[in-house]
């Protein structure tokens, strides 16, 4: 394959080589074996898979593999990049509340629209005890618009089109992930 600097620069960049990008990593982040997750918080293959995870993968691999999530937010789906941005502004004010936002807007899915996600930022920020205000900014906060940016242009430079796309190492698992496949991949490279 042949590289433009530019697009091996956002491929290094997007596989967490760079010291300066803000990781959202569940499990263990110091890991060799990192399983990449791009998704879109408004998909409803993302939603299985944040199921997938909740249930079978991190109480299997949590203490071995880091999974770390990519934001992609598509544009068919009008609040998902407004998601993404408040989903990074809640994991920089704590990354546990971070996972916890993830896996409730991708449980709640069904109910957001773009009307109505202001409503359950604050909502969520309520709960939570964080600042509302802060929550309901995020999607006009232009450092996290370059971190998702970058997150995006990442993809790109590997080929992502759908959601989720999980790569580890040079496999690629797209779309409907069967757990069986994705765990076999992961057995055989902490075998490694």
């Amino acid at each position: 394959m042949n590289w433009s600097l530019a697009a091996l620069a956002i491929l290094l960049s997007a596989d967490g080589i760079s010291a300066t990008r803000s990781e959202l990593v569940e499990g263990n982040p110091a890991s060799q074996v990192r399983v990449v997750i791009y998704e879109d918080l408004a998909s409803s293959d993302c939603s299985r898979l944040r199921a997938m995870l909740d249930e079978k993968l991190l109480p299997k691999y949590g203490k071995r593999v880091a999974f770390v999530h990519r934001d992609f937010p598509l544009p068919r789906h009008e609040w998902a990049n407004a998601a993404a941005l408040a989903g990074r502004w809640v994991y920089e004010q704590s990354s546990a509340l971070g996972v916890v936002f993830r896996r409730e807007l991708l449980a709640q899915q069904d109910h957001i629209t773009a009307a109505n996600l202001p409503n359950w930022l604050r909502e969520f920020a309520r709960r939570y005890r964080l600042n509302e205000e802060g929550i309901t900014a995020a999607p006009g906060d232009s450092r996290l618009i370059a971190q998702v940016d970058s997150d995006r242009q990442g993809g790109t430079a590997r080929g992502v089109t759908n959601v989720p796309s999980v790569y580890l190492g040079t496999q690629v698992f797209i779309g409907n992930i069967q757990v069986e496949d994705l765990s076999s991949a992961i057995d055989k490279a902490l075998e490694r």
